[in-house]
């Protein structure tokens, strides 16, 4: 008798749970959206999934980093951020490109091509990856929601909990609807930290300077670039975008598939973007405002405290605003990319709403025991450092593959800027791990 709770997908690749990967993907012809007409009427069928997956560059956990790195030093690590930036549109792209050539997600490629015995040790890897995404993102959407209304923590725990149910549920009615709701909460953070940017006055020649000339102050300012730089790639976001570009629109052949490709690397140029314009204003502000006091902000409520004092009341409620809209918009997506990692690796599936109340007891857990919400976010990411490998590294070698992508297997150039990406996030990793735990 079938377990109620794990569900094999049938033949046809369905199941009887809500398939978060089908209801993201519903495919259509590339002839049928080209017959529509020309420019934006072509493009907006593809304009979406990098949206999605972009949600993870500007989580909670950015927030921490960039507001401190931009209290401690001011402008000098805005380089960091645009090279971080730069390497999130090219690990996007590889996954884009790997589920148009495929018609797969990563972890389904990967099962195809390794033993059993590692594809149920990746999805054991994948769902610890998920729970520590989660916990950060439930954790910064509670926070805001404190800071914002000043309703207690687990509370506001418990309304984060309600409308991460709710936004889920719009996958019952097609992609479009949720990819609306998550770009619209992106939208409010970019505007959260356009306001804060006017309102801090930052001055543009030490502006321009941390943009283009890299330099450190020390071995501090070193660790602080590292963490920026270490979680540049999100391994959810990794698996997730490969899902939502493998059925999405369907291309007969390759030449096909490498239009469709080029239609959705405008989708990630311009998510990304977004992203990386969300990153620098949060560090911009910080050092405009924080650093030129003299203060380094290592905790998120004292940041909400000081732009209060600094500024003016709206300023704190719009920052705790953006905080609250990032951390909705990345739990709902930490889920979707759980219930990917699991059916593509493990061909299993549990309902998604169960799955998303099992991934909200850990914060919970450190909610009701009364652990510093920043301190979390940080060992969130500790925990997020051995994932990385696990999905970046398939991807390239995959990705790498003639046979298996056709027209879309990377070009020399491609390979070798993705592994001096992997290699240097790697180990940025695995160097801030040692730090976390040992110095």
């Amino acid at each position: 008798m079938k377990d109620k709770l794990f569900r094999s997908p049938n033949a046809s690749g369905s199941s009887e749970a809500l398939d978060s990967t089908q209801q993201l993907s519903e495919g259509q012809s590339l002839e049928s959206i080209l017959a529509k007409g020309k420019g934006l009427k072509q493009l907006l069928p593809f304009l979406g999934p990098a949206f999605i997956a972009a949600v993870a560059y500007i989580d909670p956990g950015n927030f921490a980093t960039n507001i401190q790195g931009g209290s401690q030093y001011g402008y000098m690590l805005l380089w960091v951020v645009a090279i971080s930036n730069l390497m999130a549109i090219l690990v996007q792209s590889l996954s884009a490109k790997l589920g148009i050539a495929t018609g797969k997600n990563l972890p389904e490629v990967a099962r195809d091509h390794l033993p059993t015995w590692a594809s149920v040790g990746l999805w054991i890897q994948g769902e610890i990856i998920v729970m520590a995404t989660d916990l950060a993102e439930f954790i910064g959407a509670a926070l805001g929601l404190y800071l914002v209304f000043g309703i207690p923590m687990l509370p506001s725990a418990l309304i984060t909990a309600v409308a991460s149910f709710l936004i889920l549920e719009l996958q019952r009615k097609g992609f479009r609807p949720l990819e609306a709701v998550i770009a619209g909460m992106v939208v409010l953070v970019v505007l959260a930290f356009g306001v804060q940017v006017v309102f801090a006055q930052p001055e543009l020649a030490p502006l321009m300077k941390g943009l283009v000339v890299p330099r450190f102050d020390g071995v501090n300012s070193i660790l602080l670039a590292a963490g920026i730089l270490g979680a540049t790639v999100m391994p959810h976001a990794i698996y997730l975008h490969s899902g939502l570009t493998n059925k999405r629109i369907i291309g007969r052949n390759d030449d096909e598939k490498l239009k469709i490709f080029k239609f959705e690397f405008v989708d990630i140029l311009i998510a990304m973007i977004i992203a990386g314009i969300i990153n620098a204003s949060m560090l911009i502000v910080a050092g405009a405002l924080f650093h030129k006091h003299g203060m380094v902000i290592q905790d998120l409520d004292v940041a909400f405290d000081q732009f209060k004092v600094l500024i003016s009341p709206l300023a704190a409620i719009i920052f705790g605003v953006g905080l609250l809209s990032s951390g909705l918009s990345s739990s709902s997506v930490g889920t979707l990319s759980g219930d990917i990692i699991m059916q593509g690796f493990i061909r299993k599936r549990i309902p998604i709403y169960l799955r998303r109340f099992i991934t909200m007891i850990p914060p919970l857990a450190i909610i009701i025991f009364g652990v510093n919400p920043t301190y979390a976010l940080v060992m969130s990411q500790v925990v997020l450092s051995f994932g990385i490998a696990f999905a970046l590294i398939p991807l390239i070698i995959f990705t790498s593959k003639k046979e298996l992508m056709g027209k879309l297997a990377n070009k020399k150039i491609t390979n070798v800027a993705a592994w001096a990406i992997a290699s240097l996030v790697i180990v940025l990793n695995l160097f801030l791990l040692y730090q976390t735990l040992f110095a």
